[in-house]
């Protein structure tokens, strides 16, 4: 039996073969999804998918793009809220 932490399915079940021939079972983190505007919901472009520690690891240009509500807001939503704040006079 597998040890209790691993039983829940927040870990995945990979089936590998051993050099023996028998079939083992790794268990792995499953994969974070992609981050998604706020507004729209749409994937954002420009931010990378993985687990903080391998995100921690990047440079900081690397890690959103450098914009106003970068890595928050896709580029279309951005400028439908920059039109707004203009022809309302501001933020």
């Amino acid at each position: 039996m597998v040890r209790p932490a691993l039983r829940s399915r927040s870990w995945r079940r990979v089936y590998r073969r051993a050099p023996g021939g028998e079939t083992v079972v790794h268990f792995e983190r499953r994969r974070p999804g992609k981050p998604t505007c706020w507004r729209c919901g749409r994937p954002l472009g420009g931010v990378p998918r993985g687990f903080p520690y391998e995100i921690r690891g990047l440079a900081r240009s690397k890690r959103r793009p450098i914009r106003p509500y970068g890595g928050y807001l896709c580029s279309t939503c951005l400028a439908e809220l920059l039109s707004k704040a203009v022809v309302r006079g501001g933020l």
